[in-house]
């Protein structure tokens, strides 16, 4: 059975427009999936990636309009300028790792805190969101509270283990049998793929 690490951002578009896909195809190859929230932009930093809102003005226009492009091929609700981003990751990352050790749908969490900023224009650095999605994806809302520490622990080991892994971006995804490495929702086909020849 395979193994995928799925290093993520929870305020990053392009995990948005990747929905439930990689649930999905590691359903159909019963592989299992580890989530690990990472800090984009010190991601970035320490891989030699320029911050979004630093890159020159050429680079900014083209992000916009193929995330546009991306949300109208996927039929999904897109704001592209959302009132909530930038946004503080990191409390809803903490929600996302205890979540994981609780067990449980936790794909359907990340997305519903992906889905309130790309699409719903909230703010998922507030407590009373992070409560609300959290007990929208059936989780215990006082997770928020009660995984703080732990996720603030896992979330630096996080980054680690993604600079060690060779990842740079999100969404990124690594399989951990072959150390087949997928960057971006684009490539989840090139995934599905390499799973079925496994």
């Amino acid at each position: 059975m395979a193994h995928i690490d799925y290093y993520l951002g929870t305020a990053s578009p392009w995990c948005y427009l990747a929905g439930g896909r990689l649930e999905q195809i590691a359903h159909k190859h019963r592989a299992t999936i580890t989530y690990k929230p990472v800090d984009l932009m010190q991601l970035f930093d320490r891989t030699g990636g320029v911050r979004p809102m630093d890159r020159p003005a050429a680079r900014q226009e083209y992000r916009a309009q193929e995330l546009t492009r991306w949300a109208v091929y996927l039929n999904m609700a897109f704001n592209l300028s959302p009132m909530f981003w930038p946004v503080n990751p990191a409390p809803s990352s903490y929600a996302v790792i205890a979540a994981q050790e609780e067990g449980g749908a936790v794909g359907g969490l990340a997305h519903n805190f992906l889905r309130a900023v790309w699409a719903e224009q909230r703010d998922i650095a507030d407590d009373g969101v992070i409560r609300d999605v959290l007990t929208a994806s059936g989780f215990d809302p006082a997770l928020a509270d009660r995984g703080l520490l732990t996720g603030a622990e896992q979330y630096t080991r996080n980054l680690d283990d993604a600079v060690a892994a060779g990842v740079f971006g999100a969404p990124f995804y690594v399989v951990r049998e072959t150390g087949q490495r997928f960057w971006g929702q684009d490539r989840l086909q090139f995934l599905d793929d390499h799973l079925a020849a496994l």
